[in-house]
């Protein structure tokens, strides 16, 4: 076994190590309808988990003007915040990240969240100690543009041969790939296995459980 090929294991959030994904898309929906807009599909709401606000609405809602954005912003907030306490960790992530820990991993977080809602995840679940260094969406390029990446290995001095992502959608993996990071998708989040088949990826797996094992046997 390869004990120590990575340093750092890159968390996406949403999708990823919280089971959110159904909130998230559900706000959207509501947001559209208390607008006015044409309420995206579930598949379509999923599929924009993990990119900024401005990137999704400019691929759920092309034509809304910018008083119309502003609005809509605000109603997918009020429904966000309403549900959130919804959202809880997937089982066994406690467990995998403190054997992680015990190996040595040291570990950071890179998601579309926006810097108040991590910090009140990370307060909710207790899990701000597991983590060295975050990065979010309104802190700089979005997924997946490499940024969020890139400073994240300027954070911790990491070299990018040294750096895993792990995350649920193609845009995770397409932020891998552009900052010339390995990753690992799971399957179980807001992209389904076909999809995320069409992006590069070491390895998919379907669980917590096939992650924390692929992590202990490769990482």
């Amino acid at each position: 076994m390869n004990t120590d090929r990575y340093e750092l294991v890159i968390f996406d959030w949403d999708g990823t190590l919280m089971d959110s994904t159904a909130v998230i898309a559900r706000s959207l929906q509501a947001a559209c309808r208390d607008v006015g807009c044409i309420v995206p599909t579930e598949e379509e709401a999923l599929f924009v988990i993990g990119l900024n606000m401005a990137d999704t609405f400019q691929r759920v809602v092309p034509d809304l003007d910018e008083p119309g954005r502003v609005r809509l912003a605000e109603r997918y907030r009020h429904h966000f915040l309403a549900a959130e306490h919804e959202a809880p960790l997937f089982g066994g992530v406690r467990e995998m990240l403190a054997d992680l820990r015990g190996r040595g991993r040291r570990m950071a977080v890179a998601t579309g969240k926006a810097r108040r809602g991590l910090e009140r995840a990370l307060d909710a679940t207790g899990l701000r100690e597991w983590f060295e260094a975050t990065r979010c969406a309104d802190e700089g390029f979005a997924k997946p543009h490499p940024g969020m990446l890139l400073m994240l290995l300027e954070m911790t001095g990491v070299e990018p041969a040294r750096a895993l992502m792990v995350g649920d959608t193609t845009h995770d993996l397409e932020l891998a790939a552009n900052a010339g990071v390995e990753a690992v998708a799971v399957t179980y989040g807001a992209h389904g296995e076909a999809l995320l088949a069409t992006r590069p990826a070491r390895a998919r797996v379907g669980s917590i459980a096939e992650l924390h094992r692929w992590l202990a046997q490769n990482g």
